[in-house]
């Protein structure tokens, strides 16, 4: 029997709290919302639920890197409601982005029903299957009492449960949408009469055993494996991998540990961080030239050096270690792959290598380099080198730090300094796109509070500047630097045929501050031009209790001549 059409609006008002009650249930804690009218099923269950904390935005792309940055920061999946068309489509970028690092989001789009597709109704496109490859997906019927609320509920677990990245959920809806006046759910009581044990408990209806693979070498292995010179490399790793234990390895071992931007140990004293500069040095390169073995935890390498450096070694053998089973090698090696995290690898009952202490004379390379750094970057001209070194040296501790794609992140790679103390590192590097950081910022900073540092360039921050909005709600310290070089000048330091391809067609050069921009959405705003304000301008940034921004005034080739100037002096060293 079908329901009328005032029980309809109450049968979708129920799908949609039973939708969200299994995904607080599930772990989601972040609920981030655009407005729509198809999804008003949905949007009426989270106004009414208050287990998970709402996030509202106008723009879905925004929107989605918001939810981005939600889940890096909570380690935990997030949900985002979207209204039918064009709405779902914006998310497309941000879940690329977490289907390559395997962040879980969890998309519940508000869709027409079977009827209405194709055949020109209004907003009106198939959803079904929209983010190909980059999301699982589970797509719903209509809301219909001939379907147990069981199945739905069931249907959802396994999804969210099995995932290893964001997941679909196409919810179709028939109007009506809205309730008239005070919804009426009491009428399903027999319809809810299998979930009765369900509604007394706090946990998902099915619950899936956590599906953690592990695969960890035996000890023999192990013993055949360090007996030569080694090198670890430790590549894009997060908080929860626990790489600080990968110190411990490298002294156990006795191999040097070179780590990337991304690793969460790249300014940790006990590290070859500099390594993207040694491989331009002529003592550096020639000794570790030597090494005949790699262990390479993660994947995801920023610099092109180490890159090179791995691929053009005959290695004698190459492990692996990924935490779940993914192929993370764009050079193909002949290699061991092991699943577990740092912290499982680190462990293991590892032996003293055969070749202890082999490459000992890295460290004080390593040191030499920084000396060079302070000299020439910290005391040398503004710039922007310069202000990335002076922004993670402070109050490292305390904060947390989003590098931003194209020159930020780099930068940080090559020049971050040597320090007792680093913040916790996010980037968005696995599609590597310059979109959504403001507002993976922005998701970063809301949970947990935290203070938050984003460094990212001219071009990023206008892609995504209506994400001020997002930051503007913030109670807590986020604070924006945005280097103003006046266009893409990562591209001064690629092989761009003539200098007037690269001005018209790489660069772009538009000339635009960004005083306004912030002003539109009532930020605290700074524009400096030297060391001292920068440093002056971001302390008092971090003591405020919500976010500002920093713009970065430097010439259009300061970075790339002076990275240019730096690698003749690291050759000489």
């Amino acid at each position: 029997m079908q329901p009328d059409s005032h029980s309809l609006a109450d049968l979708n008002l129920l799908w949609g709290s039973l939708i969200l009650e299994e995904l607080a249930r599930l772990g989601v804690q972040h609920l981030c919302m655009a407005p729509g009218s198809r999804s008003t099923p949905l949007t009426l269950a989270a106004a009414a639920q208050d287990k998970m904390q709402r996030h509202l935005h106008f723009d879905e792309r925004g929107l989605g890197f918001l939810a981005l940055g939600l889940a890096k920061a909570s380690a935990a999946p997030v949900a985002i409601i979207t209204t039918s068309g064009t709405a779902v489509a914006n998310l497309y970028p941000a879940v690329i982005e977490a289907a390559l690092t395997g962040v879980p989001l969890v998309v519940l789009s508000g869709d027409r029903p079977p009827e209405l597709l194709g055949c020109g109704a209004n907003q009106a496109i198939d959803q079904s299957g929209i983010f190909a490859g980059y999301a699982d997906r589970l797509n719903l019927p209509p809301a219909d009492p001939q379907l147990p609320p069981q199945a739905l509920l069931s249907a959802i677990d396994e999804k969210v449960a099995n995932a290893r990245g964001p997941v679909h959920i196409n919810c179709m809806f028939r109007e009506p949408l809205y309730p008239d006046g005070q919804a009426n759910l009491s009428g399903f009581a027999d319809y809810l009469r299998p979930l009765e044990a369900w509604q007394q408990q706090q946990t998902p209806l099915v619950q899936f055993a956590p599906h953690s693979p592990l695969s960890l070498p035996p000890q023999d292995a192990m013993l055949r494996f360090a007996h030569g010179k080694g090198v670890i490399v430790a590549g894009c790793l997060t908080p929860e991998e626990d790489p600080g234990a990968l110190i411990a390895l490298s002294q156990s071992l006795g191999w040097p540990l070179l780590t990337d931007a991304q690793s969460q140990l790249r300014q940790h004293p006990a590290v070859i961080g500099h390594i993207d500069q040694l491989l331009q040095q002529p003592k550096a390169k020639a000794l570790l030239e030597q090494a005949d073995r790699l262990l390479l935890i993660g994947g995801r390498l920023l610099s092109k050096r180490l890159l090179a450096y791995i691929k053009n070694r005959d290695w004698h053998s190459l492990w692996q270690v990924l935490p779940s089973q993914q192929r993370l090698d764009p050079d193909h090696s002949n290699k061991q792959v092991w699943l577990a995290s740092a912290g499982q690898l680190a462990a293991l009952n590892w032996p003293r290598s055969s070749s202890a202490n082999w490459a000992t004379e890295l460290t004080g390379l390593n040191q030499e380099l920084e000396q060079l750094f302070i000299r020439h970057i910290d005391s040398g001209e503004f710039g922007e080198a310069q202000v990335v070194r002076a922004m993670v040296s402070r109050r490292t501790t305390e904060q947390q730090f989003l590098l931003g794609n194209s020159l930020p992140v780099r930068l940080y790679d090559m020049y971050a300094p040597i320090s007792c103390c680093a913040a916790t590192t996010y980037t968005n590097r696995g599609a590597s796109g310059i979109d959504g950081l403001l507002a993976t910022a922005c998701g970063l900073a809301r949970h947990g509070g935290r203070p938050t540092s984003l460094v990212l360039g001219d071009l990023s921050a206008l892609h995504d500047l209506n994400s001020l909005a997002l930051a503007r709600d913030l109670g807590n310290p986020l604070v924006i630097v945005v280097l103003n070089n006046d266009g893409g000048n990562i591209f001064n330091l690629l092989p761009v045929p003539t200098e007037a391809l690269r001005s018209d067609f790489y660069r772009l050069s538009h000339g635009l501050e960004f005083g306004y921009g912030a002003a539109m959405f009532g930020l605290p705003y700074d524009r400096v031009e030297c060391l001292d304000d920068f440093i002056s301008a971001y302390e008092a940034a971090l003591e405020h209790n919500g976010a500002s921004v920093i713009e970065v005034s430097v010439s259009s080739h300061q970075a790339s001549a002076q990275i240019a100037t730096l690698g003749q002096w690291v050759k000489q060293l």
